[in-house]
């Protein structure tokens, strides 16, 4: 049976006058789309623009909430309590959503974005917020998380709908967390490195750390980050690579089961 995996991408998270993403050039080589709901970046506007834009290429649309940080788009810790993280969950995803009512679609998944993705892998409650929040939204709603994680494992059991997500374009640790981005080398900015990257997790089930240990990895769905330097070559090697090797690259609501 050929493998199947999800390639997604973080788009449209421009705003106003200030441009970020190459999102024309991406869009046709990805298969779902996180799209920046007014927090960290995007705004009205660039919302509908990006919904649009998906679906001129089948892409499926997810919502990417953030921390209320937009000077600091999404990356500095901000101390919220779970009610609060769920009431900016519900407001971003919600909004996105009806941009997709409008054009005659639906939300396929949601990511949590920035610093909030990691603070979830270490705070329960938080975890329990963001897990209560995609299971308010729809039961068929899919919940990003990242590979082998404790928030993976605990939404799972809350019955949550889950990818299990891996990155092309970040370097690992032995413990599978992301490099921090203030260290050297945790970005991978040149195209093949990330496509073997993507290509050795879809087909082998593995990831090499940055110390160069190999270790067990289990991934729906594989991200490129629309701001690092040069994405749209990055993105592009790595469909072309995730197909090489014989992957089907397909959102996620063709193929992920129901929770």
């Amino acid at each position: 049976m050929a493998k199947i995996i999800d390639l997604n991408c973080d788009m449209g998270e421009s705003y106003g006058r200030w441009t970020l993403g190459a999102d024309e050039e991406i869009m046709p080589n990805i298969t779902s789309a996180n799209v920046a709901c007014g927090f960290h970046g995007g705004d009205p506007h660039v919302m509908r623009k990006t919904v649009a834009l998906a679906l001129r290429y089948n892409v499926a649309v997810g919502s990417h909430p953030s921390l209320p940080d937009l000077m600091g788009f999404g990356r500095r810790v901000m101390d919220v309590t779970p009610q609060e993280l769920k009431d900016y969950l519900c407001y971003q995803t919600g909004a996105l959503r009806e941009y997709l009512r409008a054009a005659g679609s639906d939300l396929q998944h949601t990511k949590p974005h920035g610093i909030l993705y990691s603070m979830i892998e270490k705070d329960e409650p938080l975890a329990t917020a963001v897990g209560e929040a995609a299971r308010e939204s729809g039961r068929d709603l899919i919940l990003m998380a990242l590979a082998s994680g404790s928030y993976d494992r605990l939404a799972r059991k809350m019955g949550v709908r889950v990818a299990s997500e891996g990155f092309a374009d970040r370097a690992y640790n032995v413990d599978l967390t992301l490099v921090s981005r203030k260290l050297p080398n945790s970005l991978i900015i040149d195209p093949e490195r990330a496509a073997a990257q993507a290509v050795k997790m879809a087909m082998e089930g593995k990831v090499r750390t940055i110390d160069g240990v190999e270790v067990d990895i289990s991934v729906q769905t594989i991200c490129c980050h629309g701001d690092t330097p040069g994405a749209q070559r990055i993105v592009k090697a790595v469909r072309e690579g995730l197909e090489r090797a014989g992957c089907q690259v397909k959102p996620l609501r063709d193929w992920l089961p129901k929770a």
